[in-house]
C-alpha cells in the first residue's frame, strides 16, 4: 500500500472545513473503503492503485480520481465530495438515469457516468470516469452541426426522464441571480453602473414577457463542458443543480455559451450560429411545448450572466464591456423586450 502514489497538488488536506479528504488521501482508509463497498454490492473486489486531486474549491468541494483494478481492468473512478454533507440526491438521480435508459448501451447514444457507490465517511459518491472529450471544443469541428443537434436530444430526453426534483427553478430566481451577479459587476466596474441598471429593467421586462410553459425535470446548468463525447455517444454530466423548471431554460443556456465561446475565440458572436440554430431546431421538433422566444430569452439573459463571469478571469475581463454591448444590442433589437 506504500507504493501507492497520492497527488495532491492543492493540499487539500490543510482544508479545516473539509478534515475528511486526510482520510480520503488515505491509501489505506481508502482500501477499506473500497473492501467495504465492493462486500455491499456484492461486486468484483477493488483493489487501489492510485489518487489524484484533480479539482477544489476551498472550504466547499473537492473531486479526487482513484485508478483502480476491478475485475482485472484498470478503471478510474472520480469522488465527489463536499463540505456540507453527502450528496445522495445526486448519486441516486444518477442512479435512477443508468437504470432507465442513459446507461453506457443505450440505443440513443446518450447516457450519463455510471454511480459506483457512496462512501459517507468521506462525504463522498462514486462515478466511473469516461474516457472523452468534452463538447466545447468539438462545436468548431466540421461536425460541430451534428453535435449540437445530438445534444439537444440529449437535453430532451433528460426533460422526459421523469424524475421528480426536490428543488424548483422559476424565472424569478433565474433574474435574482442575475440581479446579484451584475449588481457585483457595478462594484467592480462603477463607471458601467447606469448602463446595466438599464440592461437589469430590460431583462426584468424579458423575464415577465416569457410565456410560462410546462415545467419538467432540467439540468440548470446546461452547457458545452457539461456534455462528454466519447466516440458517437454523449454523456451528460454534473446534475447536481438539476431541478424543476423550464426546459427552454437548458437549450437557451446552452447556445449563449456558444455565442460567448464564438465572440471569445473568434471573434464574431455570431460565428457558430448555425450550431445554435440546428439545436434549437432539434429541440423545438421534439418538444410539444418549446418556443423559439422562450429560448431566446433564456440566452439573453445568460449572456447578460456571462458579463459577471467574464470579470472572474484575467484573459476574459476584455470581453466584458463587449458583452455587455452584445446584451444591449438585443435588448433593443428583441420585440419581446
Amino acid at each position: 500500500m506504500s507504493t501507492i502514489s497520492v497527488i495532491d497538488p492543492f493540499d487539500v488536506v490543510r482544508d479545516a472545513k473539509m478534515p475528511f479528504l486526510t482520510q480520503a488521501l488515505h491509501p489505506e482508509v481508502v482500501q477499506q473503503q473500497f473492501d467495504r463497498l465492493s462486500l455491499w454490492q456484492n461486486t468484483h473486489p477493488i483493489k487501489l492503485q492510485a489518487i489524484r486531486v484533480i479539482r477544489y474549491k476551498p472550504g466547499r468541494r473537492c473531486l479526487i480520481e482513484y485508478d483502480v483494478v476491478e475485475n482485472q481492468s484498470v478503471v478510474t473512478l472520480i469522488g465527489k465530495t463536499r463540505a456540507k454533507g453527502l450528496d445522495l440526491c445526486t448519486y441516486r438521480l444518477l442512479q435512477l438515469l443508468w437504470h432507465n435508459g442513459f446507461d453506457a448501451k443505450s440505443g440513443d447514444r446518450i447516457s450519463v457516468p455510471e454511480p459506483i457507490g457512496a462512501i459517507p465517511q468521506f462525504q463522498m459518491w462514486l462515478q466511473r470516469k469516461v474516457a472523452g472529450t468534452v463538447a466545447t471544443n468539438l462545436l468548431l469541428q466540421p461536425d460541430g452541426i451534428a453535435l449540437s443537434q445530438h445534444i439537444a436530444q440529449a437535453a430532451h430526453k433528460l426533460h422526459q426522464a421523469n424524475i421528480v426534483p426536490r428543488r424548483s427553478h422559476t424565472m424569478a430566481d433565474e433574474l435574482q441571480i442575475l440581479h446579484d451577479r451584475l449588481l457585483k459587476v457595478v462594484q467592480l466596474y462603477p463607471h458601467l453602473s447606469q448602463r446595466i441598471e438599464r440592461l437589469l429593467v430590460a431583462c426584468d421586462r424579458l423575464g415577465t414577457a416569457t410565456p410560462e410553459l410546462e415545467n419538467s425535470g432540467i439540468h440548470r446548468d446546461f452547457y458545452p463542458d457539461q456534455v462528454l463525447v466519447a466516440g458517437d455517444r454523449i454523456y451528460l454530466l454534473d446534475l447536481d443543480l438539476y431541478c424543476l423548471g423550464d426546459p427552454s431554460l437548458d437549450i437557451g443556456n446552452f447556445i449563449a455559451h456558444v455565442t460567448e465561446q464564438s465572440l471569445r475565440t473568434l471573434g464574431n458572436a455570431d460565428a457558430l450560429i448555425d450550431r445554435e440554430e440546428a439545436a434549437i431546431a432539434e429541440f423545438t421538433r421534439l418538444s410539444s411545448t418549446a418556443t423559439h422566444v422562450a429560448i431566446q430569452a433564456y440566452k439573453t439573459l445568460t449572456l447578460a450572466r456571462h458579463i459577471y463571469i467574464s470579470t472572474l478571469f484575467p484573459e476574459r475581463q476584455k470581453f466584458t464591456e463587449t458583452l455587455l454591448e452584445l446584451c444591449e444590442q438585443r435588448s433593443v433589437a428583441s420585440h419581446y423586450v
